[in-house]
């Protein structure tokens, strides 16, 4: 189980990073990356930086532009966050957003499935009575 202290420091290494990436670096597409989770580990020496996109056409381009900012997010965060060290930064694509759509469209098809057997199996009754 994650420390309350290590969640603060990876909430906080989101705010931060998100701040950054949409205002203060201006490097193009780095903008387009939506922060959802940072995962530091224990020692503080990486963290896994979550994000997602709104059109994942661009996530090639994103990606690499996100590798080559890390540098220079490490340095900004160094001056900002009062932390002994900070962490290498890796940049994860999060998919859980498109894995959610999927179940969600599995679960539509399910639920429509139910409705036309429920619907079948009354209108079968229905012609018994008679």
């Amino acid at each position: 189980m994650r420390s309350y202290r290590m969640g603060r420091i990876n909430k906080e290494f989101q705010r931060s990073i998100s701040d950054l990436l949409q205002l203060r670096i201006k490097k193009e597409h780095v903008s387009e990356a939506i922060i959802t989770a940072v995962d530091v580990s224990s020692d503080l020496g990486y963290a896994k930086v979550y994000y997602t996109l709104l059109d994942e056409h661009v996530r090639g381009t994103v990606q690499k532009a996100l590798e080559s900012v890390a540098g220079q997010l490490r340095g900004i965060l160094g001056r900002e966050m009062h932390l002994r060290t900070i962490p290498h930064l890796t940049f994860v694509y999060d998919n859980s957003e498109a894995e959610a759509r999927k179940m969600d469209e599995l679960l539509d098809r399910v639920a429509k499935l139910d409705a036309e057997i429920i619907k079948s199996s009354e209108t079968k009754s229905e012609e018994d009575e008679d």
